[in-house]
């Protein structure tokens, strides 16, 4: 593609004002992660229990978590090029869909299999919101700012999974069944989906190549001090070709791979935390319900993370940021693998092992959301957190097969140590990315190749 100068539609959404446009976008797609966060953890949340209920040994659920991670894998990577090329918003509501109804229908699992197949399809919904919210969020953000308000969005994931570890451990207390946990993961995305069909607009870039505009499209675009049908398509930055091929493309190729191993250990290490976690302490002498507590303490200490994080990646870079971040999080993860330490400590270690292994995580989706140009966002972050799930689908295999040979429950965490520590060192290589990558990401396509 020839690089050129920013046009006047691309220079007015890189520097956009943030009002109550881009905050009611950033915010329904917070309520989109929201979403997620509890969904993820849900299965892990409903283990203990269904140990109990179904007469079965942990290791067994592997299954369950596995096609979980599989499915999360299959949508993100099929999220990208239809994102980019179709629409986000389009990709949303149908994600949204997906895993509403699958977690829903979950609640009604008769068995493992069952189960595993459905976890599948919840999956294959939270691979394709998550993308693309990010996305969305980071179309109605100017470049200033992208990395922070995209990580603000973000810290829905772990406000879903604290809040609903709170609510669900409160409901087990009360004697409710595990099928609740289920029931309420699969009615708030059905919401949402009435909601973000109403009040969450397609993509700005989108919007100003269209040549048939609804009034209140209109109105949108001349809020972004765009003009309605005077934009050619060319002008905008948007996927003309082969998503996947522009990952590769123009100096992008060591940022990918970077990015790709990034995502692999951070999230092999995140989904050791959040499918194990709550099966541990259930095995180290907690109740189901103080297990789904204690372990809510993670997502929480993420929440914390959104408060520096992401003005640390858009001020210095994501190399230093993150890869202290990373650092700090093996360490928070050797001290509960390592050492016997009282409730209330250990519930402090929890809180900052989130915040630092999560937090991480957030702070690379964040990273990734902003390094690639919008042509290639959705794919670029999509095929990331695709490729990365391979880490998440090694992690409950990892993690039953280390519980099944017999090994202390807290020392199946130590392998997450090592993991943690290939993020830090490959965060720290991206500096040696290509500055023409950078330059790029401000600049858009005008041959209709796209190559």
């Amino acid at each position: 593609m020839a690089e050129m100068a920013l046009s006047p539609t691309e220079s007015a959404l890189e520097n956009q004002r943030v009002g109550s446009l881009q905050l009611r976008v950033a915010a329904l797609c917070t309520l989109v992660q929201i979403c997620d966060g509890y969904d993820i953890n849900s299965i892990g949340w409903a283990v203990p229990s269904l140990i109990h209920s179904w007469h079965l040994p942990p290791p067994a659920f592997t299954t369950a978590f596995l096609w979980s991670s599989i499915g999360i894998m299959v949508g993100a990577l099929s999220a990208g090029p239809i994102g980019d090329r179709f629409g986000r918003r389009p990709l949303l509501i149908a994600s949204l869909a997906i895993f509403g109804l699958a977690s829903l229908l979950s609640a009604f699992a008769g068995s493992l299999a069952m189960l595993s197949v459905l976890r599948f399809f919840t999956g294959l919904g939270i691979g394709g919101a998550f993308p693309g919210a990010a996305t969305l969020a980071g179309d109605y953000a100017p470049r200033r700012l992208r990395a922070t308000i995209i990580m603000a969005t973000f810290t829905g994931a772990p406000i879903g999974g604290f809040l609903g570890g709170q609510i669900v451990a409160l409901l087990l207390h009360q004697g409710f069944p595990w099928p609740v946990i289920f029931l309420l993961g699969g009615a708030f995305p059905l919401v949402l989906v009435l909601v973000i069909a109403l009040w969450l607009p397609e993509s700005p870039r989108f919007l100003a190549a269209r040549a048939n505009l609804a009034p209140r499209e209109r109105s949108l675009l001349q809020r972004l001090d765009i003009i309605p049908g005077q934009v050619e398509r060319h002008t905008v930055d948007l996927a003309h070709g082969n998503p996947i091929k522009m990952l590769f493309g123009k100096g992008y190729a060591l940022q990918t791979l970077l990015l790709w191993v990034i995502f692999f250990a951070s999230l092999l290490n995140l989904f050791l935390f959040a499918y194990w976690l709550p099966t541990v302490l259930n095995l180290i002498g907690m109740t189901p319900s103080q297990a789904v507590f204690a372990s809510s303490l993670r997502d929480f200490g993420a929440i914390w993370a959104a408060l520096y994080l992401g003005l640390m990646i858009d001020r210095v870079g994501p190399e230093r940021s993150l890869a202290f971040h990373y650092a700090a999080g093996a360490v928070f993860i050797a001290l509960i693998a390592l050492v016997a330490m009282p409730y209330a400590v250990l519930l402090a270690v929890i809180f900052f092992s989130g915040m630092t292994i999560i937090g991480s995580q957030t702070g690379a989706n964040a990273a990734c959301g902003a390094l690639y140009p919008a042509r290639m966002r959705t794919s670029g972050l999509g095929w990331a957190l695709g490729i990365g799930r391979l880490g998440g689908i090694a992690a409950p295999a990892l993690g039953g097969y280390l519980l099944a040979r017999g090994l202390a429950p807290t020392h199946i965490f130590l392998i997450a140590c090592l993991f943690a520590i290939v993020a830090a060192v490959a965060t720290g290589l991206l500096a040696l990315r290509t500055p023409r990558a950078e330059r790029a990401a401000n600049r858009p396509a005008r041959s209709p190749s796209g190559a």
